[in-house]
Parts: C-alpha cells; structure tokens; sequence
C-alpha cells in the first residue's frame, strides 16, 4: 500500500509541474492506478487525500484554458474522486462529505459527456449515497435553524440534478424503464423544489429528441408527453409557451411518423394544443401536413390554409405550404392557394417568386401554352414596374436552362432555342456577364443544329465579347470555325484552349464532369473536326489533350487516334509509308509507353490492350525504315519496352517472347548498323592505284602503309563518337540472351540461329570498341555445333573493318573456314535424281568461289606489305596458301576469276620484287617463278603478260647471275 501511494504522489507531482506540456502520459498512468480501487478501501492517509485535491485544482485550472481534452479530464477527475473516497474515515464530516458529492457528481457527468455512462454511473451513485449521508445528519440534528433548512433543500436540489443524469445514463444505454422511474423520482421532489420544472420539462424533452433521432417512435412520444406534463405541473415556472409549443410540434410530428392512420386524432390534438399555447406558421403548415397525410376534405384543408393566410405568413412559408400540397397531389388546392397568396402579397417585392413557382407548377405538370403565357407575362411585368428579385431572377433561368436543355437533347433545337430566347429576354443589351455568355454559347449549339451558321457567329461574338477567357467561348469558336473551314481561326481557338485547359473548368449545362471538362472538350473538339474531315485540326486538338490530360485512360485513347490519323495521313502522301515520315509518331509512342508504365488508376485488362496495340504499332513502323537504322532502332526498343509491359501485367507467352528476342536482336543490328554508317561517313575515300610491276613495287607499298595508317586514325576517331551506341548494343546482346535462354527451355530451337547472331553482333561491337573480349567472342563462335564456314568469313571481316584491327583473330577465322571448305559437309542428293548434276556443278562452284576468298584474304594478311614484314615464316605460309590456289585453278580452269588469277599474280611478282631489293635473291627468284606460273591461267590476257614478264624474269634472272658471280655462291645463299 505503501508502493501505491509513493506511486500516486510521483505522478501527481510530475503532473503538477509547471514544465509539463505533454500531460497524457501521466494521466493513463495515474488513472490505471485508479482503476484498481473499485472497491475504495480505506487508506486513511493524509498525502493521498491531498493529492486527491491538488488533482482535482489542476483539472480544474486546466479546464479554464481549455487545454484538456474531455477525456482527460474524466480521467484525472475519476482518479481525483477515487482517491477522496479512499482517504474517507468512519465518521467523515459534512465539509468531506460536500467534496465527496461534489466531485461524484462532476465525474459521473463529465463520464457523461464522454458516451461513457458505465464509467458514469459509478460516481453518481457514489454522489446519491453520500447525498442521503449529508441528508441524515441534517437530519439527526436537534436545532432546527434556518441554515439546516436551507441545507437540506440544496441536499434536494443536487439529489434532483444526480437522479436526471441517471435517467440520461440509463437511457443512454437502453434502459428506457429504469430512466423513467428516476424522472418520476424528480418529478416528485418537484413539490419541494417547484423552480427545477422548466429543468426538468426540458430535459424529458431532450431525452424525446433522441429517441426521436433513433427512430424509437413509442418512447419517444412517452418521453415527449412527460415533457408536456411536467411543464403543466407549475405554470409559473414552466418554461415559456413558445418552447411548449415545440415540445407538442414534435409529439404532433411523432404521431405522424409512426403512425399516421393509426394515432390520427392524437397528432391533430396536439398540434391543435400548440397552435393553442403559441399560434405560428410552422405550427399550421404542420396541421396541413398532417391532414394531407390522414386523407382530409378540401374543405378541412382549405380552412387550414386560410389560418395561415390571417397570421401573416411569410411568402416563402406560403409557397412551401403550396409545394406541400403539390407533393401530395393536391394539385387544384394548390393553384387556389397559390393565386390566393399572389393576390394577398400583390404589393410585395418578392411577389416575383410565387409568379416563377405558378409557371414551375404549369411546366411541371405538362401545361406548357400556360406556362409559356405566365413566362411571357412575367417578361412584361419585369419591364413594367414588377421586377424580379435577383433570387427569384436566378431560379427563373435555370428552369428556363433546364427546359431548354431537355429540348436539345431531344434534338427539338427550334424548341430549346425558344426557351433560351425566353432567358435572354432579361438581360440588357450590352450587359457582361458569364452567365449571358453561357447563353449565347448554348443559342449558338442550338444555331449550329438549325444549320444557321451566321446567326450562330453572332451568339459566338457575343459570347466572346461577354467571357473571352472561358474554354467553352474558344470552343464554340472552334465549333465555327471547322464549319467555316477556317483552319486558322480553328488553330488559334485550339491554342487558347490549350492555355485554358490548365486551370479548373466549371460544370456547364450538365454536359461535362468538372475535373475533366477541359479533356472533354478536346476530345469532342477532334471528333468534330473529324466528322469534317479535318485532319490536321483533329490531330491538333489531339495534341493539346495529350499535352495536358491528367485521365490515362482518356489519354491513351487520344495517343491511339492520333497514330491512327498520322498513319492515315502518311498513306495519303505520294512518297507512302517512310523512316522520315514515321519520325512525328515517335513521341507518341514514347508518351504512350510512359503512361502505361506509370499509370496505377487504369485497370491490369487496359493497360495490357494498349500496351499490345501500341507495341503492334512501333514494330510495324520499324519495318518501314530499313533506309533509317536510327529510327529502325528507336521503335524496336519501342515495341520491346511495350512487350515487357505487357509480360508485368500478365504470363508471357512463347509469341511474346519471340517477340521480345526479335526486338532485341534487330535493335541491336540497327545500332551496328548506324554505327557502319556514321564511321563510313566520317572516312576520307582516295582511290588506290592497281599494283604495278617490278619497278613501282617498293614505292607504292610504301605508300599504302601511309595511307593505311592515316585512314586507321580517322576511322578511329569516328569510332569515338559511337562509342555509347555500341555499349548499348552489349546491353542489348545481353538482355537478348537471357530472353533466349528462357525460349530455349520452352521447345526445340535447335534449327534458329540466334545464337550465331547474337556472338557476331557481340564480336563486331568489341572490336569496334577495341574490346579484348573479342578473343572470348571467337572462341564461343568456334565452339557453336555445326558453325558454318561463311560465319567465320565475317567474323574475319569483322575484325579488320576499321575502326578494328585485330590480325591475328582474322588469320584464324580464315584458317577454320578454309578448313570447313577444304572437309565440307555431304549435301544430301538423294532426293533430286534428275537435277543431281547440276546440283553437284552448282554445289562445287560455290565452294571455289568460298575457297578463293579464304585464299585471298590469307593471302593478303600474309604477305609482306614492307621491309620490316618479309619475315621467313609469313613466307613460308602465304607459300601454302599460293599452292593451295594453284591446285584450285588446275582442278577448274574455266570456272577461277580472270581477275583473280592476275590478283594472285601480282602479289607474288611484287614480293619477289620486295626481296630482290632486300639482295634475298634466292627467294626473290622463287616468288617470281611462282608468279609466272600463273601466267599460263590467265586467258586472254596471258599473251600480253608473258611477254611482258618474261622479258622482266629474264632481266631478273640475269641480274640474279651477275650477283652470284660477284657475291659467290655462299652470299646467294645467305
């Protein structure tokens, strides 16, 4: 106990300091101590009694501020309380015994106030016992002074208010019984305490409220009718008849509710009492209800709605009355009553509205020729001497509006445009108002329909002169203008538009949602045009809502069209379907892309239709821009981004995937490609001249090293700019791959040549790039099954296609494709018996014609350009590659390349001719032999080259004598 009570003053004091700002902590700490002293016992201990006090003057300074919420000031209010109780000895004195049901009391309600009546119930039958405690000792006492009287009469008063807030707590939680019998308790210390009556009328009148409120008929009336009664108990100090009179209203209205048919005469009753206490219009339109809702006479109801005339009601509680009577089919007491009231308010301003009600009534009940009549007569009036109110005005136009919008849309424009006329009759000439453009904006629709298009341009001018700055004035300028086939007025309402379209658009005659009225109007802004036939103000249109739409699904459906309309147009051109006329689609389909990627708010079916139609529609584009490898590539990435969407937002398939590789591989083939272009581009073509014989040999190689090693420099720095684009095509590779891999475990693709594609594409990149990988490249090409020999020729050429330079990766390419032509896999004849020879013939050139090209790009390599190149070693093989090519020629004379032969030729003679200057004669007159081997294969022109050679190979010869005697036979050999 001691724990508890240390506990209570930390907490106390840690509240009461002056730093503390948040206080809740401490409060559910203190209160949960609380909690546990259901029972109150007894700790007779100075420091929590004092605590219980500081408590109790810090809510209450507290409360003063407004700095506690309710909550927790029932909070520390109870602790307060609990801790009071617990401190109270055997024989507690009158001054404890005030506290105690003074802070009873103000918890219990505060628990009240918080819909907390359990909580609530606790303190206030705390405050009723220490009440009859008090009670007993004024009691007990033997003076009868005039102080204990008085005491024992404000101990009746507190008992009276605490027994009222059991009634509300036990009514609160559905005891309707046991609140009634605390109210009857009140009730009967209202003898003694006869001032509480209007206190405790109201109260009962209150709970009556509530039940009310809950549809709980029966008690409702019980608690009503106590209110009534309790009132009539003292009439001085009832409350006054006005507040009676609404107690019965509502006992009236409850009957009605309820039951009508059934409590009838109960409801008449009672609003006949309060008519009694306090006669007022609401109390005699409640009286016409009721008898409407019984089924009254005319007669009874006519009788009613004459009470209401004789107490001076308010026109407007007169038109209600009329409205009432009109809800109710009363339609002919209504037209009497209404005239009436006009007659009786003749002289009022606001007779204005009663007229605009009687034409309301006439339309509304199909009456339309004396509903054009009252608004015809109401024009005159408004012009002479009977002006509308603005209010009356107001309500006037837009049943004017309403009937005339009806009208148009039920295609009667003759008919709405009269309705409107009707509007327009009441504004002045000259006026500016939004409101009078929104009208001569609605005539110009209606012109428009008639076919009237001047005077339609007039309702626009005016519109315009009136509200320039509405979206809907330019769009009825548009609407004109399409008509007038005037594209440039049609341009310049569709730009202002545009600027309008950016701030917030009002609703307009019911025909567009606010929030995206101007994506609206766009829209119908293009189908106009293009019911016109006008493309190129539709596609503006289209434009501008793509510019500025905040709805994806309206955006992608305008995105759709306008690549509808540019492809409509582009087919129309004479020049059809092209990479330069594709290029305007490109940012429509990246904007498309972009919104289907990033738009949540459209359902997964959208999203997956129009990422499929957009994806169809860059992949189309591609195809047609085989002369633009840039745009080629552009809308292959399209179409791939697409399909990747499209396999977020459901499984992909094996077409998708095929799809997506296939995207892949020919981006990457148009990024190769734009990257041959632009290093194609950059280079500076100088023709060479055709080899020559023995004495320009040198020379000119020389010169081809210099021109060599200038075009490797330009070809390089070209190679820089495309750089970037190249890395992309490795991404692309490598992306491709992985897509592959997950094709390859779905089937057989076995016969696909993706894999070859995808390392000849990898293998040009890296070399373009200079990248060592290549070497990597090769070997995985090398290791493919069955590769074929042509792969191997491009990888070879690849490799020594500036800006790469990679010798030695080329010599081995050429090597295993010389290979495969030398062992070529059997071609299966079986099948084609009469076609076999040809077949073979065809078969068998073909393969010379691969195997010369092996040898001459060999060749090539091999053979020394310069001094520093004669190597032994390069000889010897380029040597193998010479005898190889000759025992091609012997084997089909009449099917090896003239020019080729004379190529081979020339390269061995000009060789010779290099080691003869490098006094290698040995050598020099075996190369020259092996050139003039080849004379013999060379057709017609061999007459002239031999010669012309053999009289060189005999100078040679005899220059190769000359040395050998002067040099000796062993410096020959050296």
């Amino acid at each position: 106990m001691e724990q508890f009570v240390s506990n209570v003053k930390y907490f106390t004091e840690r509240l009461l300091q002056k730093q503390m700002t948040n206080c809740d902590d401490v409060i559910e700490e203190l209160f949960s101590k609380a909690c546990g002293l259901e029972n109150f016992p007894q700790i007779p201990d100075p420091m929590l009694e004092e605590c219980a006090i500081q408590l109790w003057n810090w809510a209450v300074t507290k409360n003063t501020g407004s700095s506690l919420t309710n909550m927790q000031k029932a909070k520390v209010r109870h602790v307060a309380c609990s801790l009071l109780y617990c401190c109270e000895g055997e024989t507690p004195t009158e001054g404890r015994i005030r506290k105690q049901i003074l802070m009873a009391s103000k918890a219990g309600r505060t628990w009240l106030d918080c819909k907390n009546p359990p909580n609530a119930d606790i303190f206030l039958n705390l405050a009723v016992k220490s009440l009859e405690t008090l009670y007993s000792k004024l009691t007990s006492r033997a003076d009868r002074s005039s102080d204990t009287t008085l005491s024992k009469e404000d101990v009746e008063k507190d008992l009276l208010r605490i027994l009222s807030f059991q009634a509300e707590s036990a009514l609160s939680q559905g005891n309707n019984t046991e609140a009634l019998a605390y109210i009857q308790r009140c009730k009967d210390m209202l003898l003694r305490l006869p001032k509480d009556t209007a206190y405790l009328s109201l109260m009962c009148y209150n709970f009556g409220v509530d039940t009310y409120n809950m549809r709980k008929f029966e008690d409702s009336t019980i608690w009503l009718s106590q209110s009534y009664n309790i009132a009539k108990m003292n009439v001085k100090y009832a409350p006054e008849s006005q507040v009676q009179a609404r107690i019965l209203r509502l006992l009236a209205t409850v009957y009605v509710e309820w039951d009508c048919q059934r409590f009838q005469e109960k409801a008449l009753n009672a609003v006949s009492l309060a008519n009694k206490e306090c006669m007022s219009t609401s109390g005699l339109y409640l009286k016409i209800r009721i008898l409407l809702r019984c089924g009254a006479s005319d007669d009874h109801i006519r009788a009613g709605l004459s009470e209401i005339l004789e107490v001076e009601a308010a026109l407007d509680e007169c038109l209600s009355t009329v409205n009432l009577l009109v809800s109710e089919d009363r339609e002919l007491l209504a037209f009497e009553f209404l005239k009436r009231v006009c007659q009786h308010f003749e002289a009022s301003p606001d007779l204005g509205s009663a007229l605009v009600l009687h034409a309301e009534l006439l339309l509304q009940r199909g009456k339309e020729l004396l509903g054009k009549q009252k608004i015809e007569d109401i024009i005159t009036g408004h012009y002479t001497g009977k002006q509308l109110s603005p209010q009356a005005l107001t309500c006037l136009h837009l049943m004017l509006w309403d009937k005339a919008c009806k009208y148009f849309e039920a295609r009667n424009y003759s008919e709405a445009l009269q309705w409107y006329n009707y509007s327009l009759s009441f504004f002045q000439a000259g006026q500016l108002d939004p409101n009078l453009a929104k009208l001569q904006r609605n005539r110009a629709s209606c012109f428009l329909q008639l076919k009237q298009l001047e005077k339609a341009k007039d309702a626009v001018k005016e519109a315009e002169r009136c509200d320039p700055d509405s979206i809907f004035t330019q769009f009825s300028v548009y609407k004109v203008a399409v008509l007038e086939n005037n594209a440039e007025k049609a341009a310049e309402a569709l730009k202002a538009m545009g600027l309008l379209s950016k701030a917030p658009v009002s609703r307009e005659d019911r025909l567009l949602v606010p929030e995206t009225a101007a994506s609206h109007l766009l829209k119908l802004a293009a189908q106009i045009a293009l019911e016109n036939e006008q493309q190129e103000a539709a596609m503006k249109a289209l434009e501008i809502l793509c510019e500025n739409c905040d709805d994806a699904g309206l955006l992608l459906s305008a995105l759709r069209c306008l690549v509808r309309l540019v492809l409509s147009t582009i087919e129309q051109r004479t020049e059809g379907m092209s990479a330069g006329s594709l290029d305007v689609l490109l940012p429509y389909l990246k904007m498309a892309l972009h919104n289907i990627s990033h738009q949540s708010s459209l359902a997964a079916e959208q999203r997956t239709e129009y990422a499929d139609w957009f994806r169809k529609i860059a992949w189309n584009s591609a195809l047609y821009c085989e002369s633009r490898p840039d745009r080629m590539r552009d809308f292959f990435v399209l179409s791939y981004q697409a399909s990747m969407e499209l396999s977020h937002l459901c499984p992909p398939d094996r077409g998708l995937l095929m799809g997506q590789k296939t995207c892949l591989l020919m981006a990457a083939a148009a990024s190769l490609e734009l990257c041959r272009k632009s290093l194609l581009s950059d280079q500076v073509h100088h023709p060479l001249p055709l080899p020559r014989l023995p004495h320009l040999a040198s020379s000119s190689s020389t010169r081809m090293e210099m021109y060599q090693e200038q075009q490797r420099r330009e070809v390089t720095n070209a190679a820089g700019a495309s750089t970037e684009e190249l890395t992309r095509v490795l991404e692309q590779i490598q992306t491709c791959r992985e897509v592959w891999k997950t094709l390859k475990a779905s089937g057989n693709f076995s016969t696909d040549p993706t894999d070859t594609l995808l390392l000849l594409y990898e293998f040009e990149a890296c070399a373009k790039l200079n990248n060592p990988k290549v070497e990597t490249v090769l070997e995985s090409v090398l290791e493919l099954q069955n590769v074929e020999a042509k792969v191997l020729e491009t990888i070879a050429a690849l490799a020594m296609e500036p800006p790469a330079h990679f010798p030695l990766l080329c010599r081995k390419a050429l090597r295993v494709a010389l290979a495969l032509h030398r062992n070529p896999p059997q071609v299966d004849l079986s099948r084609c018996r009469q076609e076999r020879h040809s077949l073979r013939k065809i078969t068998f050139y073909q393969q010379t014609i691969s195997t010369n090209k092996c040898i001459h790009s060999l060749i090539n390599l091999s053979l020394p350009s310069g001094v520093s190149e004669a190597e032994a070693r390069v000889l010897q093989e380029a040597w193998g590659y010479y005898e190889e090519a000759l025992s091609i020629i012997a084997a089909s004379p009449d099917d090896f390349p003239q020019m080729e032969t004379l190529w081979l030729l020339t390269r061995a003679w000009n060789t010779g001719i290099l080691l003869y200057s490098l006094a290698r004669y040995v050598e020099a007159e075996k190369w020259c032999g092996l050139a003039m081997s080849f004379v013999r294969h060379l057709g017609s022109l061999q007459e002239s080259y031999e010669t012309q050679m053999s009289t060189l190979y005999a100078k040679i010869l005899d220059r190769l004598e000359k040395a050998r005697i002067k040099h000796g036979p062993r410096a020959m050999e050296e």
